[in-house]
Formats: structure tokens, sequence, C-alpha cells
């Protein structure tokens, strides 16, 4: 049996321009021609285009190989490549165009499918996006954001990456740390690049835990980073939450790790107080526990100066995450981990025999931006941004008797409701009305106890946040008010 190319899904790296626009040249295709087979070679060789064409590996307006060409990849004559375009061309697969070649004409996957494929990747398609988590691009300095692309693109390609980081991402990392969040990432902790909160968490389940162990964990909490823990197999124990934050009161002696977002409790908002703090660290102190520090948008607050953060009160015990996803964009896809020698060295352990570690595109731009001092001036127009449109939103949802909760802080807030069904009808309404809302029922690790919205106001346009909030006050006035 004759194949063609083992690069099945290929295309060549320069595409060539049909009269109508681009198009990709098919350098390789995923079949081959079987000359013990009774079926006809112009037929194998029309079969395996429709084939390919059909699961997506052939795309509408991609531009064939010349008969001439294929068929010398194939081994055959050029007379069963013709006979195969020939009657491709008769059912209406493929299209010549003088001068220029013969191309695909067919969508192979029908629309209906296409769309229930993009709504399963992008659930928040065609809404209005209220949910929490979300980034402010709109603070970004576009000519800012491409110079230091530009910059990082003079760099010289890598022929091996640095499993710790980029050396001037991380000294920018510290050097951030230090002044905007008073901590000092040097002397008994160093700092390494991560791929995002999740991705070190994933890593520190793996370096630093055993299968079994157990893992104290906020609830509800981030749902991603409880992913992580359960995909490397400890036993996540949830500790409830309350206006200060975890319950450090309620940790199990048998804990290995606590993860904890002291600064802006997600998705509640609650801030960590000194008192409660202290009691996590004596916790540690005594069973040797290692606690996980998400400080996922501790640089956003506006109403009083920022607590000390756990990794300053005990380095020894605590690991500092933090990233880039929050207060920039998810386009970089990286963050990073502060800890004491011997969590790092594991980490870079667990990285060297994995092979794996964060990309050193992303911190190559934000090296940049912080060099050129523009990192310091985005987070000061975020820091003027964001207080702003939190007053607009609080506005609007009290104008409707609507509660609101949640430190002033960070991108989001909380609006409480009283019950599950509440929760899940005003999810409904606000879909209805255009509009998506983040309910709190999906950050619990197991039963739902706590019910509402947590409302995020940084992923719309300063035009589209008033109009999307309206609609959700709306929507959430209609279901509270209605409800017994």
């Amino acid at each position: 049996m004759e194949t063609g190319s083992k690069n099945w899904g290929a295309r060549a790296d320069s595409a060539e321009r049909a009269p109508s626009g681009p198009a990709v040249l098919v350098d390789d295709l995923p079949f081959g021609v079987d000359r013990e087979s009774v079926v006809p070679l112009a037929v194998q060789v029309a079969d395996g285009l429709r084939g390919a064409a059909t699961t997506g590996t052939l795309r509408g307006g991609d531009r064939l190989p010349s008969s001439r060409e294929l068929a010398t990849r194939l081994g055959v004559s050029r007379t069963v490549v013709t006979a195969a375009y020939d009657q491709l061309h008769a059912e209406g697969w493929l299209r010549g165009r003088h001068g220029s070649g013969t191309y695909l004409t067919a969508s192979p996957q029908p629309v209906a499918e296409r769309a229930t494929a993009d709504q399963r990747a992008n659930p928040l398609s065609g809404l209005l996006d209220l949910g929490a988590g979300a980034p402010c691009i709109e603070t970004i300095d576009r000519a800012a954001w491409r110079r230091a692309w530009r910059t990082a693109s003079d760099r010289t390609p890598l022929v091996r990456k640095d499993r710790a980081g980029e050396p001037d991402y991380r000294e920018a990392v510290a050097e951030h740390l230090l002044r905007h969040r008073g901590l000092g990432a040097g002397g008994s902790s160093a700092v390494l690049t991560t791929s995002g909160t999740s991705s070190a968490v994933a890593e520190l389940a793996a370096a630093m835990l055993r299968p079994g162990d157990v893992v104290a964990f906020e609830d509800p909490g981030y749902t991603r980073a409880a992913g992580a823990f359960t995909a490397a197999g400890v036993r996540l124990v949830p500790i409830p939450v309350d206006a200060d934050g975890l319950r450090a009161d309620l940790l199990p002696p048998e804990t290995k790790a606590v993860y904890c977002t002291p600064a802006h409790q997600f998705p509640l908002g609650a801030r960590m107080p000194a008192a409660r703090r202290i009691e996590l660290i004596e916790f540690a102190r005594r069973t040797g526990a290692l606690v996980i520090e998400d400080d996922y948008d501790g640089e956003l607050r506006y109403d009083t100066t920022p607590l000390p953060l756990l990794a300053t009160l005990a380095p020894e015990y605590v690991v500092h995450l933090g990233t880039t996803s929050k207060i920039l964009t998810p386009t970089l896809g990286i963050g990073w981990l502060v800890a004491a020698p011997n969590v790092v060295d594991a980490v870079l352990t667990h990285r060297e025999l994995t092979g794996t570690g964060p990309a050193p595109a992303g911190q190559q731009v934000v090296a940049a931006l912080a060099r050129h001092g523009d990192l310091a001036r985005h987070l000061r127009r975020l820091r003027r941004e964001m207080p702003l449109r939190r007053a607009l939103v609080v506005e609007e949802l009290r104008s409707h008797g609507l509660r609101v909760s949640g430190d002033d802080a960070g991108s989001h807030l909380v609006v409480p409701l009283a019950s599950a069904t509440q929760e899940d009808r005003a999810i409904a309404a606000a879909r209805e009305a255009g509009v998506y809302l983040d309910g709190l029922g999906r950050h619990h690790l197991g039963t739902r106890h706590t019910f509402g919205i947590a409302l995020g106001y940084a992923a719309l346009s300063r035009a589209d946040l008033p109009v999307a909030v309206r609609s959700a006050g709306l929507a959430l006035a209609r279901v509270v008010h209605s409800s017994p």
C-alpha cells in the first residue's frame, strides 16, 4: 500500500493568493492508494479527497496540488488524478480558476454542528459579559502594547528555555511585588515564572504533595484551582468562608496544604483581617502545612492600604501566586510563584522531569512593558478606572432595590440571593436579555449553600457596561421581588 506524507494536516508556510482572496495551498494529504484493492485508483483518490473535506482536514478555499504534482506524490498516472478531479468537479466539491489552480468549494462541517462546537468553546458568545474574573483590557495603552511586542520580537529566538523563567521577567516581577505588594522576593524566597494560577497549583500538587494528601480549600472558591488539585489525586476538604474569608479554626489537623485568596476572596469578595491571617500562619507553623496564597487581583484595592501578604508573615510556609491575566490579559498566559528554596527546587525538578514550563514570549512582553514604565502606568490607569466602574454598577443595582456585598476592591462584587432557585432564574432571565451572569452555585465544591451572582465589571467597554448592568439589574429585580 502506498501512502502520502505522514504529516496529514500540514499546509505550506507560504499561502498563494487566488483572484477571490487568500487561499492555502495544501502541501500534504491524509490518504494514499492501495494497488491491491479492487477499488479503481481514481475512485480511491476521489474518496480520499472527499473524506479529507468531510472530516475538516481540508477546508473550503484550500488550493489543491496540480494533477501532475499529486500524481507524482501518490505514484500514479496523471490520468488517475485527472479522473478523480473531474468526478469531484461534477459533484460540486471542486472548482477551477483559470491560471491559479483547483480549489475546494465545500464546507466540510455543517453550520449547525459548527455553531454547537463554537458554543461549547465559548459559552459567552453573543452575550454581554458580566462574569467575574475578567481583566479590563480597555485600559491597556495599545501603542505601548505594540511596542512591547515589537521589542520582544527583536530578541534572538531561544535554543533552550530557562525552566525558572526569563531572567528579565523575573526581575520585573520582583520589582513589581516589592513596589505594589510589599513583598521582597529575595533572600529566603525566589521568583519562578508560571503559566498562570491553575498551572502553578498543578505544579505544586505534583511537586509537593502525594495522592490522598488533604488540601483545605475555600468553599465557595476558585473551581479551576480545585480542578488542578483534584487531577493530582489529592483529597480536597471544603472549608466554609465567612465575612473574614477562610475559617482557619475549621482546618483539619491532617491538612498538608491550604489554598486561599486572602486579599480578595474569590468569589465572595471578603478581605481576610490581620487576626485571621495570624491564625492561619500559626496553624501552618504548628502542623507544617503549606499555605498557597492566590493573590489574583491584589493590586486592585481602592478603599484602604492592603494588609501584609501572608508571604511576608511566614515566607518559609507560604507560596505566593500571582497572574497577569487579571491585571493585563490572558493573552500573555503567564504568572509568578514566590516560595522558599525547597519549594522552588521541587517545582524546578518537576519541570525538568516532565519537560514543562511557561512559554517565554509573554514573559518577554511583560519585561518590555516594565522596562519602559508602561506596566506601572497601566496599573495607575487601572486603579483609576475600576472604582468608577464599581460605583456605576453599585448605583444601578441599588436603584433596583438589590443588595450588594464584597470589599471595595478587585473587579467584581456579589449580589446575594435567597436560594438556588432565585440564582438559576436570575441567570436564565439575564441570558434572555443578552447578558451573561456568573452564579455562585458553580463555585462550590459540594452542596450549594451560598446563593447569589458574582458580577464582574471589567470585561465590557465603557459603552457596553451601563447597558449590560441595566439589563442585569432589571432581570435580577424581577426575580427577587417576585419571589415570596
